[in-house]
């Protein structure tokens, strides 16, 4: 009878203990099964060109994290990583490319406006009394407000010598992986080590009993906020790097994916618990998320519900875990047993992760055919119905020649679409199909194409300082010129018009503006009182055109270069808009197919979208297989008035 009882004993011992090491690591046995799951799911993605893949995407992500760490573990927040990162990286290309600053001395400048950032915050969280969501939000609007003063809102190349940050040593080992672990090292000694990271966690515990102990608080908050910057502009910089040029609109959405990633990893926004452990693992959780689900050619919007459903679970995985009276989380305050324990955790993590890895090899080996008929399509968003119709074509053609073709939205997100096209490129696809979100920021990814041998076509738009074995794309030059001599003719040669741009950097919007500059010459009576960016944005195009009208009321015509913006534009007109002001749009959409025919907007420069995805697809197959193929593909373009809409069959 007592050797039974012993024996359940043991038993609920050893069942608990499993328990407790679960609980204790969910975050290290979540990451865990996400590599299984994916790794069973997709022969691609344990391969080793995909795991570096990982660590440079988690890499930026991770960077702004370990600072957001120092934050969260004493109790506060801050939103203004991805801004201040954004702007850092900014005035590094601004001050060495455009005022000749040393590089030396511009990255320290770039890292100086990331720590005088986060002083800032500082200053109005602990004296000015501010609750840090509200002053870091403050820091969001300015830091990204300066970057496009700065930048003149497009973006600005970034020096060779800092771009090498984004290359990799030796040919294999990704240069922001090592930045990564540089960081998280620095972290982890900060957190278990200093005076300042012990009093973090006193601070995130009890901020009054830290004070009445003794600690300088205010003083502290001060330090703790710098540090965050400090990280933050070193993620700025990381970023530019991979992109080889600073993008104003960068990093936008990542101090949500920063924060996302600290309490992953198993940090309390309560304060008083975190680790620079779990915070990486949280960061790789995000990205091998983001990975597998492109590769598996999962849609970015349900990528959006998984991860929202991820972060819910983690927390909810905390609230679990406290309550069974789990070990507490915060670096340094175990004894030499608690350290041991932990290490044999990684250890033990790393021969499974070891075992899942050999036996996926092994399931998947020579699983993976011919690749000719694999097509990666990479659109810039897939919020504007003129990309949604080229993807309609491509699918159409793909799904005619019988080719596997995965479509990605990089959500206008240039980081996002590197990490796309990487993930293409180490899939092993016969060719990549690629609508820049930036044309500079997408030449590091696809020179990374062309160097595995993957040949890349262009759609809409180019790629600069990268070989594309075809730019299939409307003239836009030409479309521009006919908008210009449409518009000119309706006004009967005179008066005074406004220009909505699209996104700064992109070919698309230069060329279409660059023909109108050139057709309006030709009617010096016209002149343009006005010229906005509005990011081919419906939205933007309303509150652009509704401040352009504050100031020229009067303005008798509106050239927008998308039809979306061009929408925008007749909102904020309402009863002028097809009377007294006349609209052009480009594009032909359906939505400006429906304006055009109901007289609002007068005309559109109209593209046939869903020939663009077809011709692509035509052209990417092609290219896979070695046939020649022109170098440019010009689309023609037809102005559709309200004479010829009902014939225009788009």
């Amino acid at each position: 009878m007592a050797t039974d009882t012993l024996k359940s004993s043991s038993g609920a011992s050893g069942a608990s203990a499993v328990r407790r090491l679960l609980l204790d690591n969910g975050a290290l046995t979540a990451l865990i099964v996400l590599v299984v799951a994916m790794s069973a799911l997709s022969g691609d993605f344990l391969t080793t060109d995909n795991l570096l893949n990982i660590g440079v995407q988690a890499a930026v992500t991770a960077i702004l994290a370990f600072g957001v760490t120092f934050v969260i573990v004493s109790a506060g927040i801050d939103l203004s990583v991805g801004s201040v990162a954004a702007l850092s990286a900014t005035v590094l290309a601004w001050t060495a490319t455009s005022h000749g600053v040393p590089v030396g001395i511009a990255v320290l400048l770039a890292i100086a406006t990331g720590i005088a950032c986060g002083l800032v915050n500082g200053v109005l969280i602990s004296y000015g009394k501010l609750p840090p969501f509200i002053a870091t939000l403050a820091m969001l609007s300015v830091g990204r407000g300066l970057s496009l003063v700065i930048s003149q809102g497009s973006p600005i190349p970034f020096p060779d010598s800092v771009s090498h940050l984004g290359d990799t040593l030796g040919g294999w080992l990704p240069v922001p992986v090592l930045v990564m672990i540089v960081m998280g090292l620095i972290t982890a000694l900060i957190l278990g080590r200093t005076y300042i990271g012990r009093s973090m966690y006193a601070i995130g515990g009890n901020e009054e009993a830290a004070r009445l102990s003794g600690l300088r608080v205010k003083k502290q908050k001060l330090a703790i906020y710098a540090l965050s910057g400090l990280f933050a502009a070193a993620a700025g910089i990381v970023l530019a790097s991979r992109l080889s040029s600073a993008q104003p609109q960068a990093a936008q959405g990542y101090e949500l994916d920063a924060i996302a990633a600290v309490v992953i990893g198993g940090a309390s926004l309560a304060g008083g618990t975190g680790k620079a452990s779990g915070t990486l693992i949280g960061a790789l959780i995000l990205a091998v998320l983001r990975n597998g689900l492109n590769l598996l050619s999962v849609s970015a919007f349900w990528q959006q519900v998984v991860i929202g459903v991820v972060i819910a679970l983690a927390v909810l995985l905390d609230t679990v875990r406290r309550k069974a009276g789990a070990t507490p989380t915060a670096a340094g305050t175990g004894g030499p047993g608690g350290r041991a324990r932990q290490a044999g955790t990684y250890v033990l993590a790393a021969v499974v992760a070891a075992a899942v890895v050999g036996g996926m090899s092994f399931l998947h080996n020579g699983s993976s055919g011919g690749t000719d008929k694999k097509v990666g399509l990479s659109l810039s968003t897939l919020n504007n119905p003129f990309f949604v119709q080229i993807r309609a074509g491509a699918q159409q053609e793909a799904k005619k020649v019988g080719a596997d073709l995965t479509v990605t939205d990089a959500q206008n997100d240039a980081s996002q679409q590197a990490n796309q096209l990487q993930n293409f490129t180490s899939s092993g696809l016969g060719s990549i199909i690629v609508n820049p979100v930036d044309s500079d920021a997408a030449g590091p990814a696809v020179r990374a194409a062309n160097k595995a041998g993957i040949p890349v076509v262009g759609v809409d738009r180019g790629v600069n300082k990268a070989d594309t074995a075809a730019l299939v794309a409307s003239d836009n030059v030409a479309g521009g010129k006919l908008a210009a001599r449409t518009l000119a003719e309706k006004l009967g040669g005179k008066g005074t018009i406004a220009i909505l741009q699209g996104q700064a950097g992109t070919s698309a919007s230069r060329e279409r503006g660059a023909g109108f500059a050139a057709g309006l010459k030709e009617f010096p009576g016209i002149k343009v009182v006005a010229k906005q960016p509005a990011d081919f944005d419906r939205t933007k195009g309303l509150d652009v055109m509704t401040n352009m009208l504050q100031a020229h009321p009067d303005v008798q015509g509106v050239f927008a270069e998308n039809d979306e913006m061009a929408l925008g534009a007749i909102k904020a007109l309402g009863s002028k808009a097809g009377k007294s002001v006349a609209v052009i749009g480009f594009d032909g959409t359906p939505d400006g197919l429906k304006a055009v025919e109901a007289g609002t907007l007068y005309a559109s420069v109209a593209q046939q979208p869903k020939e663009l995805g077809r011709i692509a697809v035509r052209n990417a197959l092609d290219a896979a297989e070695g046939k020649k193929v022109d170098e440019t593909v010009k689309v023609p373009v037809k102005v559709v008035t309200s004479k010829n809409v009902a014939g225009f069959g788009g």
